[in-house]
Formats: structure tokens, sequence, C-alpha cells
């Protein structure tokens, strides 16, 4: 087993409940000025609180409304209080400067982006601190409050539901709320010159004016893989789900809670890109609403998110889920047989073995329980720890009851063990 995945990010120390961000972004010059209050609760009496923030530039810093000393530097706002903190406090940090990406050493530059014309925000895993002050730990979740202030020609989305919004000297400011708990990494603010697109209640696309007609064409089954996923893993998590397709290539798709964000180059008005739209749909119950306790869990995102692909295959008239795993399984037997799924390694958490191999695991699950029982530990999975954080090993415990029998090797084989499992 490894160590710890990210040792220098996050405090165990006390827990965020809320985070209520006022932003304010001018998209031409890139400058951010925002104001983070924190509400948390300290575990014991804690004479320093340490946050994880980027590279802005710290102005204040305020402890349940009192000044306090702060130390700023290497991602870390060190903050002295007046006295220690013991239970419920708050920290109040106002802030400004040009928004950059965090750099990372295995995944490149993360957080808050600037795009051609707005910006985006992609965090996954520590880039949440590019652009507000944090407790950046994936266990730590809490609800949001999030106002923007950007000019009027720009649509602003972020996570959660629009509660507010104000016109005012040519500027807009744009204001939402999310309920349900949210990871740091989770959180996102899209910002561009976008049309929208309702596809069903509570599903709409913002997408540039030049893409609506293909993102309506790529995204209009989406309604229908709603209500398979439904079908398959429990009620939707969250009161909405808004897709954004910016005006800029992306890589990869982004993902964030009850949103999902495409570049433009995943919307070609021929769905060449539906596999993507269904692993980003399936992470808002595998990931986003069960959320990690622990980044060495990965596969119960990933793995999900890619099987989610295969089932809507399955149910949308192409190959089953068989066929794609006979196909995952082919290519996997080709490939290094030296990453242990259930603990990678932070070099491979995103590692395609992890995907695959993941969603493989999953396959097998299914074959061996019979699709009463395996679609059961599903529904189970999500219900159970809906809005919560969840860790392999209480998969496998829940897995081994609707068995009604130790699945100890089937789990060793396929998670803890190098060599590919035969089919």
């Amino acid at each position: 087993m490894t160590g710890p995945y990210l040792p220098d990010h996050g405090d165990d120390g006390y827990r965020v409940g809320h985070y209520d961000l006022e932003l304010d972004y001018k998209p031409h010059t890139g400058r951010l000025a925002g104001r983070a209050t924190l509400s948390a609760v300290a575990d014991g009496p804690c004479a320093r609180v340490v946050l994880d923030f980027g590279t802005l530039t710290v102005n204040r810093v305020l402890v349940d409304g009192r000044p306090a000393r702060h130390v700023h530097g290497g991602g870390k706002l060190r903050v002295r209080p007046a006295r220690p903190v013991d239970g419920p406090f708050t920290v109040e940090v106002r802030y400004s400067g040009v928004a950059r990406p965090v750099r990372s050493r295995h995944w490149g530059e993360l957080g808050w982006d600037q795009l051609t014309d707005g910006a985006l925000v992609a965090s996954q895993p520590i880039g949440a601190p590019s652009w507000f002050p944090c407790n950046d730990l994936v266990r730590d979740k809490a609800t949001y409050r999030v106002s923007v202030t950007a000019p009027s020609p720009y649509t602003v989305l972020a996570n959660g539901v629009p509660v507010d919004l104000r016109v005012a000297g040519g500027s807009t400011t744009w204001v939402y709320e999310q309920a349900e708990p949210m990871a740091t990494y989770l959180a996102s603010v899209q910002i561009g010159r976008y049309g929208r697109l309702p596809l069903a209640e509570g599903q709409d696309v913002a997408a540039p004016a030049r893409l609506l007609r293909a993102a309506r064409h790529d995204f209009a089954r989406q309604p229908r893989m709603m209500a398979v996923f439904e079908e398959l893993f429990g009620p939707y998590p969250f009161r909405n789900y808004q897709v954004v397709v910016t005006d800029d290539e992306l890589e990869v798709p982004v993902e964030a809670q009850g949103m999902s964000v495409f570049g433009a180059n995943h919307v070609d008005g021929r769905r060449g890109h539906e596999r993507l739209v269904a692993h980003e749909l399936a992470h808002q119950w595998f990931g986003n609403s069960v959320g990690l306790a622990d980044w060495r869990d990965i596969w119960l995102n990933e793995g999900f998110a890619c099987y989610a692909e295969w089932l809507w295959s399955e149910r949308s008239g192409g190959p089953s889920a068989a066929a794609h795993a006979d196909r995952a399984h082919a290519r996997l037997s080709r490939s290094p047989q030296d990453l242990r799924v259930g603990d990678p390694g932070v070099a491979d958490l995103f590692d395609d073995r992890v995907y695959q191999r993941g969603a493989l695991t999953l396959h097998g699950l299914r074959v061996k329980l019979g699709d009463a029982a395996f679609f059961g530990v599903l529904r189970a999975w999500t219900d159970g720890h809906r809005h919560g954080t969840a860790t392999t090993g209480d998969f496998v415990a829940l897995a081994q009851r609707h068995a009604g029998e130790p699945l100890t090797a089937f789990f060793r084989a396929w998670l803890a063990e190098p060599r590919l499992p035969a089919r």
C-alpha cells in the first residue's frame, strides 16, 4: 500500500460546513477579486488555521469577525487567530489578482483557467486553491453560495441553482446556491458568451451560438440517458444538471457537481462523443453524490462512470456491456501488468487502466451476482452514501451482503493484484 496520496493538501483538524464566495471577474484582463467566508468547526483547540490557497494576493483575513495575522506562501494561507478557535468559527479572506491555475507534477495546470473569451474551472484533483481559499481535502464536503459579477455580455454558470440575478452599470451579478455537500475539487465557475438550449426540466446546455445547432443533436438523447440511469442507479441526486460547451477545445470533458463541461471539439453534430456524455452524467451519482473518502479509491468514480458508458450503449441499441468488456479485457491483456486498480498511486490516478479495469470489475460482479442483485447493489450504494463519502471497503461489504457469500478473493484479484484476471 502507498502512503497518503496528497499529504500537502487539506487539514483534518477542522471541517468546513459552508463556503460563501463573492467574486468579481474581468475577462479581458483575467483579474479576479474575491471575498471568501468559510464556516467551519474545529475538532479541538486550534491556534492556527491552515488553508490551501494559490497565488492570488491576500488583502485581509478575519477570524470570527476579528483581524487575524496570517502568512501566505507555498500554496498555504496560515492564519493565526487572536485566540485559539474551538468548535464553530468563521474565516473571511479578501483577495485579488490575476487568477492562474495550480501547477501539478502529474496532471499539468489545474483550476481557474483563462479561455480565449471567458474562463473555466477544472480542478480535479487539486485545482480548487487556484481561485478560493479552502480546506482542499477530498472528504471535507460543504455547501456553497457563489456570487460572480462579470460584464453583462457574459453568462456565468456555477454549481447549484440560480437564486438571484442583478444588473447594474454594464455588469451582471449571478448568484448560485449548492445545497448538497460538495468536495472542493468539484466547485466550478464557467464564464463565456453562451446561448441556452433547454433539453428537459432541470436539464439544459449552454454553448456558443455557432455550436447550438450541433449541441442540440449531440445532447438530444441525454434526457433518455438520465431516465435510464435513474432506473439503474436510483434518483438523480441533485436539483438540476447543466452542460457547458466552451468555445475552445478541451483535451477531455471536465467534471463538476451538477455540471459537466465539454470542449468545442466534443460537439460534432453526429453524436460522435456520446459515450463521454454518458460518462460525465454518471459521475453525478458516482463521484459527486457518492464522493471519495480517499483518492486511492478513484476507481469508485472512474470505473463506475466507464461502466455507465457500456450500460448506455447496451440500452440504446449499441454493443452490449459484455461486448465492451471483451474488448476492454483484450486491450488490457496487452498492457503492462503493473498497476493495482484499488491503490494505483498518485501518478496513475487517471491512468486509463483504472477506468477500464474498474469497469471490468463491475461487469465481473454483475456476471457473478446476476442483474437483479447487481443493480440492487448499485442502487443501495447510491442511496446509502447519498451526498456523503465512501471507500472500496464499504463497497466490498455491501456487495457481499447482497451476494450472501464472501467476495474477498474476487475483489482481491481485480483490485489488489497487478495481473489482469482471466474472464
